[in-house]
């Protein structure tokens, strides 16, 4: 057998070694050479917070996006800058090359979702809104509705974000964190919540937490915005005469669970939010109250107005003495007897 001259040997030899090379630069370049199925729609994948740089890889592969995972994980060693993936949800283009693909990943926007938080909501709500639609679970934004430090960051002189957070239809992005939530919903607050209003809160007397405090109570007895400069006369009557403000809201919201039907029982529950017990306001708000209660409170009816209740019919009839509140209360419950007779009647016809 003929010897093999050294040019030809370190010819083969560099031939052998250039071919492992070609063939990454060539997984690393070429579109469509990692592909999978490039004839089915764009996949999809989700990239949580705190997702290593190797599973979102996996989930590439999981998802039939790429053949091979080394090619990606090779990538990734050589420009190190690729591994820096925002948490997000992709719809991932086919037929892309290695480079391609992650420098899509790494320089792709985050998606948004669109919320919106209704006026006059508890957090528990609110958290369940946010996890419903973000990457944030409830119970952990529930946490950060009592971090120290957060709410010192916020201004927040309170045990909790309740009444802070502004009602309002946004734009978050799907990986925002709870504190990122609560920070933006905070800052609409303190937009709305301007040097005017600040200073007419002054001359009224009230202090920031005490006004979103009646504000909720006055949001959650009132979905009617004409209605809400009156139900605010008749609670800050009330608090000049120190009579107790007795609002069923807050008896509620001393309740664990969800809302019900009052019971007698339940005004005597021992809660400093039970205004049938106590004096004054209760510690806190008891809802995040919207734009119109707010400004309520700051600009009250002028009315002697004591005593409220409801019509049956969606609004309240007011009254300045107890005898007058007495005939509303008969009222409401003929109302109320004949609407739960008719319903009872429209059942059996069914």
């Amino acid at each position: 057998m003929p010897r093999q001259s050294k040019p030809l040997r370190s010819a083969i030899l560099s031939a052998m070694l250039a071919t492992p090379v070609i063939i990454v630069a060539l997984f690393l370049l070429v579109p469509g050479l990692n592909s999978v199925r490039q004839h089915e729609a764009e996949p999809r994948i989700v990239v949580h917070r705190g997702d290593s740089f190797r599973r979102i890889v996996e989930s590439l592969h999981e998802a039939e996006v790429v053949r091979f995972q080394w090619p990606l994980l090779v990538t990734g060693r050589l420009i190190p800058k690729l591994h820096n993936i925002k948490p997000g949800r992709y719809t991932v283009p086919r037929n892309m090359s290695t480079i391609g693909l992650l420098d899509y990943l790494h320089s792709h926007p985050q998606d948004e979702v669109r919320l919106m938080i209704p006026n006059g909501v508890e957090q528990t709500r609110i958290a369940a809104i946010i996890a419903g639609g973000l990457d944030i679970d409830s119970t952990a934004f529930m946490a950060a509705t009592r971090d120290p430090k957060l709410l010192s960051s916020l201004g927040i002189q309170s045990s909790n974000t309740e009444g802070y957070l502004f009602p309002g239809t946004y734009n978050f992005p799907w990986a925002s964190t709870s504190g990122e939530v609560i920070t933006f919903l905070t800052r609409q607050f303190r937009s709305f919540y301007s040097g005017s209003l600040q200073q007419r809160t002054k001359s009224t007397g009230l202090d920031e937490n005490r006004l979103l405090t009646l504000a909720s109570i006055v949001e959650a007895e009132t979905p009617l915005d004409e209605e809400k400069p009156i139900v605010a006369s008749v609670y800050l009557n009330r608090l000049k005469r120190n009579m107790r403000l007795q609002a069923d809201p807050t008896v509620q919201y001393a309740i664990p669970g969800p809302a019900r039907r009052l019971l007698f029982k339940d005004l005597e529950i021992d809660s400093p939010y039970n205004t049938y017990r106590n004096a004054g306001l209760p510690p806190g708000p008891i809802c995040n109250p919207g734009p119109a209660s707010i400004n309520a409170v700051l600009n009250p009816a002028k009315t002697n107005y004591l005593y409220f209740v409801a019509t049956g019919r969606g609004g309240h009839a007011f009254s300045s003495t107890l005898a007058g509140h007495a005939r509303n209360v008969q009222h409401y419950r003929r109302v109320r007897a004949k609407l739960i007779k008719g319903q009872a009647e429209e059942a059996e016809q069914r």
